[in-house]
């Protein structure tokens, strides 16, 4: 693992070469831009809006406040339908996990939805380890691992490629029509994954929510996909965290169309699934084995947090991204993080390290529109602020950065401690940091008479 001074020198250089990339900043504007527009009309179906959010936020404080009882309630009625519940610690018990079911089923291909908790534990590198084959049947996933990339947002995870782009990449890969239309690449991977469906040995999905009175799984998306990789394989397998919990069948009426409406600005995803367990004997389709795989890696030390723990409502719509100025600058590669933006800024340190990912949470101009746009109100600036003083309080900031801050403290506490030098004694220190503002910008210079003094010889 890189050291902290490492992580951050890294973070600083991509972000300095993504944010100059001219061309990269016209792809986000563009698709940033159909977003907003969609999201735009999305909340003005809401006659009241911060009401619906302030639902949405209590039921999610219900799951969180009373997790361990929510847990354990939904693990009772799911394997009451059958289903195997596997608790897991961390990413290698769950990729363990993973593994044990596909040997001891002799299962060989895999079909796998949109999950960014798959993602979390890099479950498609774990599996080709074994020779197992797994297909991203998400469009967008599609295209990413064809590019052998990451996703760079957590719901559009292409969101960084033109189409023409694309339409390079699968000429490449697959010598399809030179600058084909977007229409075309969709229909001839729809054939191509048809196929893979119908003879896959499992299904892999993720779960947006799990509802604990029902004990099921519940999936929204806009393609499709996921319903056919739980239809037609033999074994679903899910994974998702265990914050992923919500109280009742009935908060999905809630749930479900302010998730798509911040996420896409649908009013609601075009497929909505609720899974219950593998299919009856009196039942056709659906899986003979189902097992949900419950992950925690971390998220109970984040529990433990008393002034953090409530970010464990994060409902994954992606609002919070799009709405980062940050963000929409140095893009979802920069941050070296599974989740990225304001959201992975808070909660990459607790999963990843606060020494070397401490960062990111600086990686924020407090503008507060992260909090302002959260479904399920989450603090998010003022949680970052809280990972920057934790930070301070470990000691992360180092011998030099903390000498200066102590520094800085001391000398702008009094306003007589900033006039006892003049303006060249402080232009002559401020050279020391030149390089603050990065290279693409200059320290103003500043007068020879402070703003006070200037003001009490006028008077």
């Amino acid at each position: 693992m890189l050291k902290m001074s490492e992580q951050k020198e890294i973070f600083l250089q991509k972000s300095e070469e993504i944010a100059f990339d001219k061309k990269h900043r016209a792809i986000i504007k563009f698709n940033m831009s159909k977003y907003d527009a969609a999201v735009d009309r999305g909340m003005k179906r809401y006659s009241n809006l911060d009401l619906a959010k302030t639902r949405a936020s209590f039921v999610k404080s219900q799951a969180i406040n009373h997790l361990h009882d929510y847990l354990i309630q939904f693990e009772k009625n799911i394997t009451a339908h059958g289903a195997s519940v596997i608790w897991v610690e961390n990413t290698d018990e769950a990729i363990e996990a993973v593994k044990k079911i596909m040997i001891e089923n002799n299962s060989k291909t895999v079909v796998k939805s949109k999950s960014m908790t798959t993602e979390e534990i890099d479950l498609n590198d774990h599996l080709e380890e074994i020779g197992v084959e797994s297909l991203e049947t998400d469009l967008g996933e599609y295209i990413v691992q064809l590019a052998g990339e990451k996703p760079y947002h957590i719901v559009t995870p292409c969101m960084h490629k033109s189409r023409g782009d694309i339409a390079e990449l699968f000429t490449e890969k697959f010598n399809t029509p030179e600058g084909s239309a977007p229409e075309y690449l969709t229909a001839w991977v729809r054939k191509k994954l048809r196929a893979k469906f119908t003879t896959a040995d499992v299904g892999i999905t993720g779960a947006n929510f799990l509802v604990a009175d029902v004990g099921g799984i519940c999936l929204t998306e806009n393609e499709g996909n996921a319903l056919m990789s739980v239809s037609f394989p033999k074994i679903h397998i899910v994974i998702a965290g265990i914050e992923k919990v919500i109280p009742r069948m009935q908060d999905l009426g809630l749930m479900w169309p302010i998730l798509a409406a911040h996420g896409t600005g649908q009013q609601i995803s075009v497929y909505n699934s609720l899974i219950t367990g593998p299919k009856k004997s009196s039942e056709v389709d659906g899986p003979e084995k189902m097992f949900v795989i419950l992950l925690d890696n971390k998220r109970s030390e984040l529990y433990q947090n008393d002034e953090q723990y409530s970010v464990l409502k994060c409902i994954r719509c992606g609002a919070c991204l799009n709405a980062c100025p940050v963000y929409r600058n140095i893009g979802g590669y920069t941050y070296d993080a599974t989740y990225s933006g304001p959201i992975g800024s808070v909660i990459t340190p607790f999963f990843k390290g606060l020494k070397e990912y401490n960062h990111l949470s600086s990686a924020c101009s407090v503008c507060g529109k992260c909090t302002e746009v959260c479904p399920v109100k989450i603090p998010l600036h003022h949680m970052l602020l809280i990972n920057r003083r934790d930070a301070v309080r470990a000691g992360a900031g180092g011998f030099i950065w903390n000498s200066g801050m102590k520094g800085y403290e001391f000398a702008f506490s009094k306003r007589s401690r900033l006039d006892l030098m003049g303006g060249k004694t402080k232009n002559t220190f401020a050279l020391l940091g030149a390089n603050a503002l990065g290279d693409k910008k200059q320290i103003p210079k500043l007068a020879d008479r402070s703003f006070s003094k200037q003001w009490t010889s006028k008077k």
